[in-house]
């Protein structure tokens, strides 16, 4: 976990999870396979190797390895475009609503 004196409200989890962002504002709902690098109460951010625009509306996957455990699904907005490389941008997304 990140330090607590990072000054967040919620504590982020560490991952590095497969998940599947779904662009809901274009006609076609594109899907985007990505790597969720950290997971907090309010947000993600999400390893990909092309940015998305700013306010861009999206749904989040994360399949759930163990059947007891339901999967992570929610839709929010990326609020946050860092390239960090080539091919390479941190995404980062608000959850605005949990499935």
């Amino acid at each position: 976990m990140v330090d607590y004196d990072d000054k967040r409200n919620f504590y982020r989890m560490l991952l590095n999870s497969e998940v599947v962002i779904t662009v809901i504002d274009d006609e076609a709902n594109s899907k985007i396979l990505a790597t969720c690098r950290d997971l907090s109460a309010t947000g993600m951010a999400v390893e990909m190797s092309h940015p998305l625009e700013m306010g861009t509306e999206v749904r989040m996957r994360i399949d759930s390895m163990n059947n007891n455990v339901q999967a992570f699904d929610a839709s929010g907005k990326v609020v946050r475009v860092l390239e960090e490389g080539a091919e390479c941008y941190l995404i980062g997304i608000t959850i605005q609503d949990l499935d």
